[in-house]
C-alpha cells in the first residue's frame, strides 16, 4: 500500500534525523539540526511531530527496528542455537562495519541520557531491553528443547549476562574510541556462550 504524503514526510523525517538522535543525544539534538538534515521548515516538521519529543520517539524505534532486523536476519541464517547466541559478539565486536551500529547502540545511547529526564525515552529503552532478553531467552530455550544447550541452563540469566557484557564493552569502546575491551569482552562472551553447548 502506497503511503500518503504526510506519512511519507514523517517516515523522511525520522530517516534523517535518526543518526542525529543517536549520535548527539536527545538534548544535544535541536530543531536547528532537524531543519539543517531535513531541510524542511519548523512548521513542516511540526506539521508532521507534534514535537521534538515525537521525533525523538519516533527515531529510537527506528534505531531499534535496524538494529534488530540485522541481528534477527544474521540469527536467522544459521539453525544450531550456539551459533545463534554468537551472532551477539560477533556482531557487537565488530559493530564498525554496520552502519547501524557505528553511532553507538540505541537502547544504551538513549537510556543514559533518558534516565532522569525523557520518562517516555526512558520507558521505550526499557522495553527494548525487555524485547531484547526476551529473544535471548527464546533462542537458549529453543536450544535446550534441541538438546543443543545444556538443559540446566538459566535462560534469563544468560541473557542478561549476555546484555550486560555487550552494553558495558561497547559503551567502553565509544568512550575510549579503542575496541581492545570490546574485543576482550566479546571473547569472553564467545567461550561462555560455547560452553552451553549440550
Amino acid at each position: 500500500m502506497k503511503m500518503s504524503k504526510s506519512e511519507s514526510t514523517k517516515q523522511f523525517i525520522v530517516e534523517k534525523t535518526a543518526s542525529v538522535f543517536n549520535t548527539k543525544g536527545y538534548a544535544g539534538t535541536s530543531m536547528n539540526d532537524i531543519m539543517d538534515i531535513t531541510g524542511l521548515s519548523k512548521g513542516c516538521i511540526y506539521g508532521n511531530f507534534e514535537n521534538k519529543d515525537e521525533v525523538a520517539l519516533a527515531t529510537f524505534d527506528y534505531n531499534f527496528n535496524i538494529v534488530t532486523e540485522h541481528i534477527k536476519e544474521r540469527i536467522q541464517r544459521t539453525e544450531n542455537a550456539i551459533d545463534r547466541l554468537l551472532v551477539y559478539p560477533n556482531t557487537y565486536k565488530n559493530y564498525f562495519r554496520y552502519p547501524c551500529l557505528q553511532a553507538g547502540c540505541p537502547i544504551i545511547n538513549t537510556a543514559t541520557e533518558a534516565d532522569d529526564t525523557h520518562p517516555k525515552l526512558k520507558e521505550r529503552a526499557a522495553n527494548a531491553l525487555l524485547y531484547w532478553k526476551t529473544s535471548i531467552e527464546h533462542q537458549i530455550k529453543r536450544g535446550m528443547a534441541r538438546n543443543e544447550i545444556k538443559t540446566d541452563t538459566d535462560p534469563t540469566e544468560i541473557a542478561v549476562i549476555m546484555i550486560s557484557m555487550i552494553e558495558g564493552a561497547f559503551m567502553q569502546a565509544k568512550v575510549t574510541g579503542k575496541i581492545a575491551e570490546l574485543k576482550i569482552a566479546m571473547a569472553f562472551l564467545e567461550k561462555m556462550i560455547g560452553n552451553l553447548a549440550a
